[in-house]
């Protein structure tokens, strides 16, 4: 049993992490407070925090199917639920081992959730969301509107990532980013990313998907992050991002071993996909 739950666990932290929510990056705000039971008004705990929080919904508020049914609601159909764990030593009375110790035999179930912004008929406090007072920085929306062949856009889950197979980008809502400069960075890195579709570049690692942490991943995330500062500078916003983009490169290095000749391989594949995105802006500020 604990096998199948582990399993199960890993599966979704990957499956969350090769969709482009990589928890060591996250410059947008999501709710105040962190995942709770709707019911206890307990929070969730250990591993538990990140699989709901990764989810992307904006309310911290989590039901059971049966606990949604009580309180007079129902799971929206097609809704899919998350996994949480939970965990407890149990010490069945009058039992001990060979040395008269207490027996300890741990407890490992699995169950799924639901938030409740995808159930119908449920009451719940409106969670405070910081949010920002987002400027349109027009160096950087004009980059983003004349980039060729631009895959499509939206601004829907709380998450960043690139979906090779549908050839979607999606954003969290502007408001919801540390600055205006964030938003457009992260932007830069997930359009780096879209590059490499097999319309655009072609380029291994998101024209043939790979499993997270594999050398051509872990190559494709230092080849958005460097795109995406290399359009920062293009912008002038990279004195306001190159800190996280720096902390962000050298944490996949770490995964790397350090392999410093990685960084100037991927410099070179990120100035090719900053070069295809820029095809327009670029020929438009020389005309200038």
């Amino acid at each position: 049993m604990a096998n199948q739950v582990y399993t199960i666990v890993t599966d979704r932290i990957v499956q969350l992490l090769e969709e482009g929510t990589v928890p060591w990056r996250k410059p947008w705000a999501g709710p105040a407070q962190e995942p709770k039971n709707l019911r206890s008004g307990r929070p969730y705990r250990g591993i538990n925090v990140f699989l709901l929080s990764a989810a992307g919904f904006g309310s911290p508020w989590w039901l059971t199917f049966r606990q949604a049914k009580a309180r007079g609601g129902h799971i929206r159909k097609g809704e899919h639920g998350s996994i949480v764990v939970f965990y407890k030593d149990w010490r069945p009375e009058d039992r001990t081992d060979d040395d008269g110790r207490p027996v300890v035999i741990p407890v490992l179930r699995y169950y799924r959730v639901w938030n409740v912004e995808q159930c119908e008929g449920i009451d719940y406090p409106k969670p405070d969301v910081p949010t920002i007072d987002f400027r349109p920085i027009d160096r950087c929306e004009r980059v983003v509107a004349d980039m060729p062949r631009r895959p499509e856009i939206r601004h829907g889950e709380a998450r960043a990532w690139y979906r090779p197979s549908a050839d979607v980008v999606n954003m969290p809502r502007p408001e919801l980013f540390t600055s205006a400069e964030e938003y457009y960075s992260t932007l830069f890195h997930e359009l780096t990313h879209s590059t490499g579709h097999k319309s655009r570049l072609d380029r291994p690692g998101i024209a043939n998907v790979q499993p997270f942490g594999s050398a051509d991943y872990s190559r494709e995330e230092l080849i958005a992050e460097m795109g995406a500062a290399f359009l920062s500078g293009f912008c002038g916003i990279e004195t306001a991002t190159i800190d996280n983009s720096a902390a962000y490169i050298a944490g996949w290095l770490s995964k790397l071993r350090s392999d410093r000749k990685l960084v100037v391989q991927a410099a070179s594949q990120a100035q090719r996909a900053a070069d295809f995105i820029l095809a327009k802006s670029a020929a438009l500020a020389t005309a200038a």
